[in-house]
């Protein structure tokens, strides 16, 4: 067992990631309440020896925490940037040999009914599998058992990825800010 994966077991979680290694994936992760999200999902990835990269506000990319996200796999986001983050994204999948990227669909911790779709635009143009993961608080484990190829079809994609984790509406750490 690694540190990571020792910091979880010590916590009381576990981890049951069973889709095969990509080396290149987005991984959707919900149900998102919560900033301890992020800190059992690095934790658990990190336990099976998995490196994922993430999106975070720039903000918090000041000096020294900058070097620590960034070695964990952060990525500064620009709130007020003109660019589409998304096409952004895209050229990192092209131009990387790596990158498993962990995207929230939610957007926010708050309780949202629309999700947002870059997930699944990167997932189409940059031609890569979508890992659905799941930070259950309800169980103290954290999933990820599908893998979904996604159709084309924006709106058959998002309905039946959101049926999936309608499924786990009491797995969020808060339940209520959690809309399947």
């Amino acid at each position: 067992m690694n540190f990571w994966g020792l910091l979880l077991k010590c916590a009381g979680w576990k981890v049951d990631i069973e889709v095969p290694y990509r080396s290149k994936c987005v991984i959707c992760v919900a149900p998102h309440t919560s900033n301890w999200d992020f800190i059992a999902g690095l934790l658990a990835y990190r336990s099976v020896g998995r490196k994922a990269s993430f999106l975070m506000k720039e903000f918090w990319f000041f000096f020294p925490l900058k070097y620590l996200l960034k070695a964990l796999g952060g990525i500064p986001v620009k709130t007020d940037s003109s660019n589409s983050l998304t096409s952004l994204i895209i050229q990192d999948f092209q131009s990387r040999n790596k990158l498993n990227l962990a995207v929230t669909p939610e957007g926010s911790r708050s309780a949202v009914e629309k999700w947002r779709t870059g997930f699944l635009t990167i997932s189409y143009k940059a031609n890569v599998p979508i890992q659905l993961g799941v930070i259950d608080f309800k169980n103290k484990e954290v999933l990820i058992k599908k893998e979904y190829k996604p159709s084309g079809d924006y709106d058959i994609d998002l309905k039946n990825i959101r049926l999936y984790y309608s499924k786990f509406a009491n797995a969020a750490k808060y339940p209520e800010k959690f809309i399947p």
